[in-house]
């Protein structure tokens, strides 16, 4: 069994980040990234503070506007419209979970699909769809980046992926229909799911629900990709997979945490160079 550090990868990229940025700063460009989070969300905050933190690390300038959750929706959409506007702002992330009664979903329409580095912007999503050049959602891009890395064959791979989340799941679907893998996605009402999982070369987890994954689930020498982050009530981190079993049948695994979790915030970054590559 292999274990996939997605650590050393994300440190990787962030090495190669480091330099593009440096090149488009010789050429007058500075990258800068907007952070918009509405409320006071304890885990947006830390996912804030980390973007921020990985900003300031590869020299790329980040601008955050916390907004009270009394914000209105037309405040909100102004606010993206006047991001969109700004030709020093390369890439628009508006943190999710927003308050209730504002619609997340013309937040996300309305930022500019050419600075939206979270790929949620309809455009970025057809065009991801359809094979075309986008801006693709940070955590699926991270999924891929870790299989490229370790050489992990997709074409023509029996890939299973459970989870349906716009976020997650359905991005991770066209991006591995894109390198030709066969793909089955699983979900809350699919039946038999221990028969699906069973047949899976590639088996990736992103439901949300902690050891859900079992070592009778998966096949002897499956890659096993475990998206989810869920805390015990110990405090302690755990995936939606049983790591200590499955990792005795798998050839490759990731742990959590340390394995998709730095790719997140690695492949942001990897969105905004590219934002601001492409804008100047």
């Amino acid at each position: 069994m292999i274990l996939i550090d997605g650590k050393a990868v994300a440190k990787k990229i962030r090495e190669n980040l480091k330099d593009r940025v440096q090149d488009l700063k010789n050429k007058g460009i500075k990258p800068k990234l907007a952070v918009i989070m509405v409320g006071n969300d304890k885990a947006s905050s830390i996912y804030v503070k980390n973007k921020s933190k990985a900003c300031n690390e590869l020299g790329i300038e980040f601008e955050e506007f916390f907004k009270d959750d009394s914000i209105s929706q037309k405040e909100l959409i102004d606010l993206i419209k006047e991001l969109n506007d700004r030709k020093d702002v390369h890439g628009i992330l508006l943190q999710s979970p927003i308050p209730n009664n504002l619609d997340i979903r013309e937040a996300f329409n309305t930022i500019d699909y050419r600075k939206d580095v979270d790929g949620f912007n309809p455009i970025n999503v057809g065009k991801l769809s359809i094979g075309e050049d986008s801006f693709i959602s940070c955590t699926p891009y991270g999924v891929i980046k870790l299989l490229e890395e370790y050489n992990i064959e997709v074409q023509g791979k029996n890939a299973v992926v459970i989870g349906r989340s716009n976020i997650v799941g359905k991005p991770l679907v066209q991006c591995l229909l894109n390198k030709d893998a066969t793909v089955t996605i699983c979900h809350s009402k699919t039946e038999n799911i221990k028969e699906i999982t069973k047949n899976a070369d590639i088996l990736i987890a992103a439901l949300g629900k902690p050891k859900f994954i079992t070592a009778d689930m998966v096949k002897e020498g499956a890659v096993v990709i475990d998206v989810g982050i869920n805390r015990c009530e110990d405090g302690k981190l755990v995936g939606d997979v049983d790591f200590n079993n499955v990792s005795e049948k798998a050839s490759y695994i990731t742990p959590v945490p340390g394995g998709v979790g730095p790719m997140t915030i690695a492949m942001l970054m990897n969105n905004v160079v590219k934002a601001a590559s492409m804008n100047n």
